[in-house]
């Protein structure tokens, strides 16, 4: 039988100290894939140490791109002899991102073949969008069971493009696709998250034009060519608001660096509306984080950029299972993003769902237990409920945290949380 690391965690009282913030995974992994159309050297800088990193790195190896790291977190990309237009199935299925290669391939050599995506089993987050994208640029797509092959002969052609829901891979690989097309591209409903500007400015610095990013309408005017860059990875905005909740739900005082303020405006808002003293630092990219012993509850709606993050709907329950009073939960935007809720309620969690609502009422303390990580935020959520849960909780299935947090338990462990990872049978 293999081994498998668990990680193992005590309640050592409330989160003190400094932590600070890695580059956006949901940032780098778009920019990772956009090195396929450049010419020359590109260095990125702040690149965060995750799995689904190592994976997008291996696929552009895979390509022909030549990929080394120059320091911890800064990368350097050469993609001017990429030699083949296929991805490695066996990548493709670790990890759902890496489906934004193709819009590249297909902007640089007008042809893209691969599997359908794998990564975290959170719901139905069809291509269909992407897909729609590229045939609307000129490309004929062929699709079954498990391959996805997409041809432009006379390479791509801008358009007007209208997308049914403001899809933030959707609109990253059409915006992509269109950098080396004929002529103007409209993109209309786009997504407005803060990993879609950090991706446009970093193609602008290649030699993209490209307008309206941030907003719901994008235009693209396609160039001849893109070229090599320097660029640095914006702070990510969901490990912050998992490290903020952390430090509210321990009770704690906690000085987050390397964070943007504007970028989770929503969980600021609702910390505070929960009790939770927040104070902003903007000219540092810092805010501190206090909590009093008794917090209120609260209500949030997942919404898209601006509104509350679905990547932090599972930590903010696990806060909400210690909060006085009942909170309430409505998730529009996954329709399987409670599998957390079980796993919470083995820890003593009170937690009624109906579709797509959770109602948590609030308890005084929760119980240590042997959870399992679902997908990349219940995982978070758990280990968050560790921290404050009475005697010891083992957290299985953490691949998926690796895949979204950056050296967890070393961060942890520095603001004082008894947390070890540990190799089990």
């Amino acid at each position: 039988m293999a081994k498998k690391e668990i990680l193992i965690i005590k309640s050592n009282g409330p989160l003190k100290g400094e932590v600070s913030i890695s580059g956006a995974k949901n940032s780098a992994l778009p920019i990772l894939a956009a090195c396929v159309l450049g010419t020359e050297e590109i260095i990125l800088d702040g690149v965060p140490e995750l799995k689904d990193v190592e994976i997008m790195v291996e696929v552009l190896k895979h390509l022909g791109s030549e990929v080394k790291y120059l320091d911890q977190n800064t990368l350097s990309i050469n993609s001017a002899s990429i030699n083949t237009c296929e991805t490695p199935y066996e990548l493709m299925d670790k990890m759902r991102a890496s489906f934004v290669v193709m819009g590249p391939l297909l902007s640089r050599f007008h042809a893209a073949h691969t599997k359908a995506p794998g990564g975290c089993n959170i719901g139905s987050r069809p291509i269909d969008l992407h897909l729609k994208g590229f045939e609307a640029l000129g490309a004929v797509n062929t699709v079954n069971d498990d391959e996805i092959a997409i041809v432009a002969k006379n390479g791509l052609v801008g358009t007007e493009i209208y997308l049914d829901f403001p899809s933030v891979g959707a609109t990253q690989n059409i915006m992509m696709a269109a950098c080396l097309a004929k002529g103007k591209t409209t993109l209309e409903n786009a997504a407005k998250e803060p990993e879609i500007v950090d991706l446009a400015s970093f193609l602008s610095k290649m030699g993209a034009n490209i307008k309206g990013a941030g907003t719901s309408t994008i235009v693209i005017e396609g160039v001849e060519k893109l070229t090599g860059t320097r660029h640095t990875i914006i702070p990510d905005r969901i490990e912050a608001a998992t490290y903020m909740t952390a430090a509210a739900m321990t009770r704690g005082d906690v000085l987050i660096n390397n964070v943007i303020g504007s970028h989770i405006r929503p969980v600021i808002a609702k910390l505070v509306e929960m009790g939770v003293d927040v104070e902003e630092i903007e000219d540092e990219d810092k805010i501190i984080v206090k909590a009093p012993k008794r917090l209120k509850s609260t209500n949030i709606q997942t919404l898209p950029y601006p509104g509350f993050p679905t990547d932090a709907q599972a930590q903010f329950m696990a806060l909400m299972t210690v909060c006085e009073g009942e909170s309430r939960i409505q998730e529009t935007v996954f329709e399987n993003r409670f599998m957390h809720v079980e796993e919470l309620m083995k820890m003593g969690a009170v937690i009624a769902t109906s579709g797509n609502r959770a109602t948590i009422a609030g308890v005084k303390q929760l119980h240590g237990a042997d959870v399992r990580a679902t997908d990349l935020r219940a995982g978070a959520a758990l280990v968050m409920a560790g921290l404050v849960a009475k005697g010891t909780t083992r957290v299985f299935d953490i691949y998926h945290i690796d895949r979204g947090y950056s050296n967890l338990v070393d961060k942890l462990t520095k603001l004082g949380a008894d947390i070890k990872r540990v190799t089990v049978d």
